[in-house]
């Protein structure tokens, strides 16, 4: 890659965000205004190492071990991630190296969601989670330009196309992501589509508009928000995991799932974190109603209200500390800064949010 190339993908967030304005979003501009994260060196040598050893095995895999052992397009996504943000090219190159070697085998360009160390074959559901597809290119074009490695960004262009051609989707006036190729459509669903307002990693769009313009990444982020903003419009305030958008209604809790604000969702704030989007009135909300949960990020059913489970890893309390120092400059508690990796899925969430942090807020940790 060029270094005009380079400095053009720096560049495209502004221009991005910009075209959003445009389009007549109901976002404001200080949403769209995103800056780029670093990527690079935001994280330390031993907190890398001390996820890296426990979940990251020498093959490249990422291993989710509260979950049989299994390894997913998500945590590859998060592992490449991970590694890049720590430097560490030889694991991202490992990392990189499974996933497309194992996961990487559908004819349409996008990666299978679920790897199993037990099936015979590994792999039995060959659908795709859009998320995980997204997260892998997103990682990819960063390290293109971070390390000049054409190949990342070929690759990263590669999905990226599969991803706008087989993923977007319109609902009325809407675009949206399918959180998988097959079974969310309204052709497979009595009550689809059906999305899952978690697999908009927000800061990964610019990136890939960049190396698949002629799909509609801009469109697809604004109205993401805004039905992030419909589906927390409610007493609750806050949007179930699984959310049907038939027909372009107000969206509601999806048939068949358990209507909660929960493990998928609790991503959201982070996410919007990391694309800059703090100015979005739902987080302030979302910031007082965690201030008030001592006990743990709680899941909540967003009907009745009622409280299923606290969340207490410290993967899940750096969220509402992250959230606090975003929004207000508050010190993120001392108890908090040693990772102790214990779980793979919030001690992946625990290092996004102290990447965040120690790039763009270094004043709390």
């Amino acid at each position: 890659m060029t270094i005009r190339t380079a400095r053009c993908l720096q560049a495209l967030p502004r221009l991005f965000f910009a075209l959003s304005l445009l389009m007549g979003s109901a976002v404001s501009a200080q949403t769209l205004a995103v800056q780029p994260l670093k990527v690079v060196g935001t994280l330390s040598s031993a907190d890398w190492e001390a996820y890296r050893s426990r979940f990251v095995d020498s093959s490249g895999r990422v291993i989710d071990n509260a979950n049989g052992d299994i390894s997913h397009s998500e945590g590859q996504g998060y592992g490449l991630l991970l590694a890049l943000a720590a430097g560490d090219r030889r694991s991202f190159e490992q990392i990189w190296s499974f996933t497309f070697t194992e996961l990487l085998i559908r004819d349409d360009g996008l990666a299978v969601w679920k790897w199993d160390p037990d099936g015979k074959p590994h792999v039995t559901d060959r659908n795709n989670a859009t998320d995980g597809d997204l997260l892998i290119a997103y990682a990819l074009a960063k390290a293109g330009t971070a390390w000049q490695e054409p190949r990342y960004t070929a690759a990263a262009q590669q999905i990226a196309k599969a991803i706008g051609k087989n993923t977007f989707s319109r609902s009325g006036r809407s675009m949206f992501l399918l959180p998988g190729a097959q079974g969310f459509g309204p052709d497979d669903r009595t009550d689809g589509p059906v999305v899952n307002l978690s697999y908009w990693v927000f800061e990964a769009f610019p990136v890939l508009a960049a190396l698949a313009p002629e799909y509609e990444w801009t469109r697809v982020w604004r109205d993401g928000v805004m039905l992030l903003q419909q589906a927390t419009s409610g007493r609750i305030r806050l949007p179930a995991d699984w959310l049907s958008i038939r027909n372009g209604l107000q969206p509601r809790p999806a048939d068949g799932f358990p209507p909660e604000f929960g493990y998928n969702s609790l991503r959201i704030p982070l996410y919007l974190m990391r694309a800059g989007m703090t100015d979005l009135e739902w987080l302030r909300a979302l910031k007082l109603r965690w201030s008030a949960e001592s006990e743990g990020i709680a899941v909540v059913n967003v009907v009745t209200g009622h409280v299923r489970e606290r969340l207490t890893d410290e993967g899940y309390a750096i969220l509402p500390a992250a959230l606090a120092c975003v929004l207000d400059g508050t010190p993120v508690p001392e108890s908090m800064k040693t990772f102790e990796p214990k779980l793979y899925y919030p001690s992946t969430l625990y290092l996004l949010a102290k990447s965040l942090l120690g790039e763009k807020y270094p004043r709390c940790v």
